[in-house]
């Protein structure tokens, strides 16, 4: 019998004893071989079925003029590495480079996410107790522009939101699940390390630092709430709330990955949706203050009325943050050319800023339709406590707090995900291993400690809203422009061409008023700077 002459196949079908299955051959870590990207694909099945058919014993072929040609010895393994590549190719689009680390990452570690999670975790991430702060700004710039100002402000987020949407799988095979990613491949790794990492990695510690002050606060809120004026208990003291806040943060903190987390935001997105709500109605309910009025705040001069407004509108960019999140919601999802992540995920993301639009508007016109120039600096929940707390039932005060605590609760590991994943990345490019249970579990009980530590010692962060917002302005403004200009090269003069160019400008400078607008402000209200002496 002649010797059977064996073909070379892309993949080489490997030979081994007919009791071991070969590992499929996927460019992909082990923890993705069950992701619904890849066990779709009939690369795995296809590559199974040839790894057990190539063992020591070869199935006899039919000898009969009806033996197709594809059941002979020479064709077989041609055949199936042609229909495994081809289905390969179909399924992933481009051969997505997976980096092998991205299995012991938590953003990365599991990809089953959908447009329910993308949805919740948008939703939650762009609602926060910043919103409550709305209608102080709109004391500075009255009725019309305080309107104008914060539907631009919302529509233009929306629009740079869209760009990294799309950006996320903009060039063939690679995916960019981290806003720094996207940033060094548009701007280049050295100029993206001086302009990118400060302010993304701020915005995610200092807004677990402010969940943590405020959590802290609030819950020291219900207590009082739920006691009453005649409890004999003796409370806690601010700091000591602080510590059961963080105590609780670090036991969510936990959760393995970001999509083990998406109960956690469905919870957090519910709670924001319901406090914005009860705190809105219950001003409206309550009517206007006597003597309340509209007019914009006077100034003791034409500059400090020209910083007031950039101060304001500082508060306004503050309250429309969570863009150095949307690359890393995107990357839990699974991504093929005939199922792209961009669909569920701009599905997701349109219906959660339409609920943030029904949530945002209202506080900022209700909140100061009811107390207008009189609203406390601390906002809306503020305002709501110390003038209506005699004449508002406790139950509703009670579970405006119980929800903006547990609103902070689900926000702190909604925005903690990417310091956790940068902290855990230098382990794993180091040793080349996943990070072992302990170590991760110290790793996030440290940042959760560290965020507890800096709220008690700057317990004035909250006041200075409006220079935070001037600060991390370019990340959900600037940035995205430019990294469209960058990336995708629009033709010279071309509609997305002039409108990347004039909002990425615009918001430049923007952002260089409003970190001198905020200052200023600081300056003259004379900010109460009390460090370790937490209220």
């Amino acid at each position: 019998m002649e010797e059977v002459v064996e073909v070379l196949s892309i993949p080489v079908t490997p030979r081994t004893p007919r009791t071991a299955i070969p590992t499929p051959p996927i460019s992909a870590p082990p923890s993705h071989l069950h992701s619904p990207s890849l066990t779709r694909s009939p690369f795995l099945q296809s590559g199974i079925q040839s790894g057990i058919q190539s063992g020591t014993k070869t199935p006899r072929t039919p000898k009969t003029p009806r033996t197709p040609r594809f059941m002979t010895p020479l064709a077989s393994p041609m055949r199936k590495a042609i229909i495994s590549m081809r289905g390969y190719l179909e399924e992933m689009g481009h051969i997505t480079k997976l980096d092998p680390q991205d299995a012991w990452l938590p953003i990365t570690a599991s990809r089953n996410g959908n447009a329910f999670y993308s949805g919740f975790h948008t939703l939650t991430a762009g609602i926060g107790p910043q919103a409550l702060v709305l209608p102080v700004a709109f004391t500075f710039l009255g009725w019309t522009w305080g309107i104008l100002c914060l539907s631009f402000a919302f529509f233009w987020q929306l629009y740079t939101l869209w760009l990294l949407t799309v950006l996320h799988e903009s060039v063939p095979g690679i995916r960019y699940s981290r806003y720094i990613q996207l940033a060094r491949a548009a701007f280049g790794e050295r100029l993206a390390n001086w302009i990118a990492i400060f302010p993304t990695m701020y915005l995610s510690a200092g807004a677990c630092t402010a969940f943590n002050i405020i959590g802290g606060s609030t819950m020291k809120l219900f207590f009082q709430i739920v006691c009453g004026p005649t409890c004999e208990s003796q409370p806690l003291t601010t700091v000591e709330w602080y510590v059961v806040f963080m105590c609780l943060a670090i036991v969510l903190a936990q959760l393995p990955n970001l999509n083990s987390v998406a109960w956690v935001s469905l919870i957090g997105s519910i709670t924001a949706v319901g406090y914005c709500t009860l705190i809105w109605s219950i001003s409206v309910a309550k009517g206007r203050l006597d003597g309340v009025s509209y007019d914009p705040v006077k100034a003791k001069s034409d500059a400090a009325r020209a910083f007031s407004i950039l101060n304001a509108l500082g508060i306004i960019a503050f309250a429309f943050r969570g863009h150095n999140l949307v690359l890393e919601i995107q990357a839990t999802m699974p991504s093929s050319l005939k199922h792209p992540c961009y669909v569920p995920m701009w599905r997701g993301v349109k219906v959660a800023y339409f609920i943030i639009a029904l949530c945002l508007f209202p506080i900022a016109i209700a909140g100061y339709w009811a107390y207008g120039s009189l609203i406390p600096q601390g906002g809306i929940f503020s305002a709501l406590y110390a003038i209506h707390s005699q004449d508002t039932s406790r139950v509703l005060l009670g579970l405006t707090s119980l929800l903006v605590v547990i609103n902070c609760l689900s926000s702190f590991q909604i925005y903690a995900m990417p310091i956790f994943d940068n902290l855990e990345s230098a382990y794993t490019s180091r040793h080349n291993r996943p990070c072992p249970w302990w170590l991760r579990a110290l790793i996030r009980t440290f940042f959760a400690g560290t965020s507890f530590f800096i709220g008690i010692a700057f317990p004035f962060l909250g006041s200075i809203s409006g220079l935070i917002g001037g600060l991390t302005l370019p990340v959900t403004f600037v940035y995205p422009c430019f990294m469209w200009l960058s990336i995708k090269k629009p033709d010279r003069y071309s509609g997305m061409w002039y409108t990347n160019w004039g909002l990425g400008c615009l918001g430049v400078v923007l952002s260089v008023l409003l970190v001198v607008g905020g200052t200023w402000s600081m300056i003259d209200t004379g900010l109460k700077v009390s460090f370790f002496k937490p209220q």
